[in-house]
């Protein structure tokens, strides 16, 4: 009897081992399916990390005025019925144009629209309502001038829905040129209704 259950007990502890030797190994491959997928999702959430820090890139390099000094005074062009535009930056920018910004201020007794500012072509008009698309530089030793810059659809790379102007008030505007050669250090600025007034360019 003894040698009998000697015998089954050795066949029952190599089942068990048997059995727990594969739980084991199954639990080692679902380890490595688990693995496996967990790795992909990281390797694709890391790749889609650079294209949203390229977005957010984009943003700030496009977004007009955000370092800006408005207290800045560069030049200044007086406009009709008390209006003034002070000049606040001038910067060429690495994609081959060149931005002004600045501060209109009605400093008049009565309300003023942006009524001229956005030049005499009606399709730039109809594209830019209440805007600064009629400003030119002009590279007087070049002897060139240059427009804002628009899109297929003539929409003006400037400030655009500029609301009439209550005495005492002002706003930003900026407006972005095809860049003028690297020699070109001065440029003369025009607005429609705004005096012309020189520019450098940093």
């Amino acid at each position: 009897m003894s040698i009998r259950r000697t015998a089954k007990s050795r066949r029952v502890v190599a089942a068990v081992s048997m059995a727990a030797a594969f739980a084991l190994a199954a639990t080692a491959c679902g380890g490595d399916d688990g693995g496996g997928e967990t790795s992909h999702a990281g390797a694709s959430s890391s790749s889609s990390k650079p294209s949203d820090d390229g977005a957010n890139g984009a943003d700030e390099d496009t977004a007009a005025g955000d370092n800006v000094d408005t207290n800045a005074k560069l030049a200044e062009a007086k406009g009709q019925g008390g209006l003034t535009f002070v000049v606040n930056q001038v910067k060429r920018d690495s994609g081959g144009f060149v931005t002004v910004q600045g501060t209109i201020k009605n400093e008049g007794d009565q309300p003023k629209n942006s009524g001229g500012w956005g030049g005499a072509e009606s399709a730039v008009v109809a594209a830019n309502p209440n805007s600064v698309a009629g400003a030119t530089l002009v590279d007087k030793v070049g002897k060139k001038r240059y427009y804002v810059l628009r899109d297929t659809e003539s929409r003006c790379l400037c400030t655009t829905g500029i609301l009439p102007l209550q005495p005492g008030k002002s706003t930003p505007v900026f407006m972005q040129f095809p860049t003028p050669p690297a020699s070109t250090s001065e440029v003369d600025f025009t607005l429609p209704t705004f005096a012309t007034t020189s520019l450098k360019i940093s």
